[in-house]
């Protein structure tokens, strides 16, 4: 399927004005398009961006507002900030490490039997990621021996260095935060699983994000003997801290902005600085052929994504990829200005009811989030 006519040449610095969104706004510029981009990644990119996404560089325990109707808020603040100061000047594998005694020395060097990890289980937009960044800014260690990435991109770390060195690199560090726990692939819950038992032993301290239990993940999709028997594996790291809410980034905010026409869209696009234009179907052709390791960098410069003819997801390869990119966009705070059908429709009934549900729903919960950060880029 064919790209927009959006230009495939990176953007410069023009003559701007500025909107109510804070994005510069200018008039007859050809937008950028996510279709002709095909970045390269390479390895040490992956480990030097293994840091929170630009949407929480500022966050902190102390930002973090929780509900007073979920006392499980604050709850897992407490226990959180416990957590990172049990972490406080001890190097990976040291003999003090305690982690879930939280500060108490060990008596021996080798690693405790019980968790070594904290596992945030909510529902969509709880604060589970501010939690998780805030864990990462709060733990005494220099930012390179701490590491921050999704499920997926701490896979596709392994699938770029190796299983080995992998363990190598992280095995310094002394906090791992995994964002978005999930497992979508049978193969990669033994990966993982081991993965996570060598960074245990040496020392390393774990936490992680899910809408899943620990003991549940993957639920209604595998049921292999094998399988099982990894995630009460993967389960035996993590003590589990429910988190309940009400999805924040909808929380006393009006609803999402209507799709707005293909010309409106356009001339949004053009009219935007570093913003890309593409047809919604040609997006999702296009993903299918990166690698969703790529999907940050394709993001990169971008001000605004541009979509027309936004339609119902054909299958759930797709949408999963589409998932992967919600995420991207969201991390790194993109608005998403689209035509057709509202984001709410883009998933089937029968995906919404599957195994992947909570990520579907997660994807319609930041996209709607990212269209109502893009009403501004069209003139009233």
């Amino acid at each position: 399927m064919r790209c927009s006519l959006a230009r495939r040449l990176p953007w410069g610095t023009v003559p701007s004005s500025t909107s109510a969104t804070g994005i510069d706004l200018m008039a007859d510029t050809a937008p950028l398009s996510l279709c002709a981009r095909e970045p390269h990644v390479p390895a040490d990119r992956l480990v030097a961006e293994m840091v929170p996404p630009p949407r929480f560089d500022s966050v902190r325990f102390a930002t973090y507002l929780p509900d007073p109707d979920q006392p499980s808020q604050t709850e897992a603040v407490r226990v959180l900030e416990g957590f990172a100061a049990g972490l406080d000047g001890d190097p990976a594998g040291g003999a003090k490490r305690s982690f879930l005694g939280f500060g108490k020395a060990a008596r021996k060097a080798k690693a405790p039997a019980g968790p070594r990890g904290v596992y945030l289980d909510g529902g969509y937009g709880v604060g589970k990621t501010h939690l998780l960044a805030s864990l990462w800014h709060a733990t005494p260690a220099e930012p390179e021996r701490k590491a921050f990435g999704t499920f997926v991109e701490l896979t596709n770390l392994v699938g770029a260095l190796g299983f080995q060195q992998t363990v190598k690199t992280l095995s310094g560090h002394r906090l791992l935060c995994i964002d978005e726990f999930e497992l979508d692939d049978p193969g990669d819950t033994v990966l993982v699983s081991t993965l996570l038992a060598r960074l245990v032993e040496a020392g390393v301290a774990l936490a992680a994000t899910s809408n899943t239990l620990p003991g549940k993940l993957g639920e209604g999709r595998f049921a292999a003997v094998d399988f099982l028997r990894e995630i009460q594996g993967l389960s035996a790291h993590f003590r589990t801290l429910r988190i309940d809410g009400e999805d924040y980034r909808h929380r006393g905010l009006p609803e999402a902005p209507a799709p707005f026409t293909d010309a409106q869209v356009t001339k949004a696009a053009h009219a935007t600085a570093g913003a890309s234009l593409d047809t919604f179907p040609a997006l999702l052709d296009h993903l299918a052929r990166v690698h969703p390791s790529r999907y940050g960098a394709l993001t990169d410069g971008l001000a605004a994504v541009c979509l027309t003819d936004v339609r119902p997801v054909p299958d759930q390869s797709t949408a999963l990829r589409l998932v992967v990119l919600a995420d991207r966009l969201y991390d790194r705070e993109v608005p998403v200005l689209a035509s057709g059908l509202p984001f709410d429709r883009l998933f089937s009934e029968e995906m919404l009811n599957g195994g992947y549900r909570k990520k579907y729903f997660r994807a319609i919960s930041r996209l709607t989030a990212l269209a109502r950060e893009s009403k501004g880029l069209v003139a009233e």
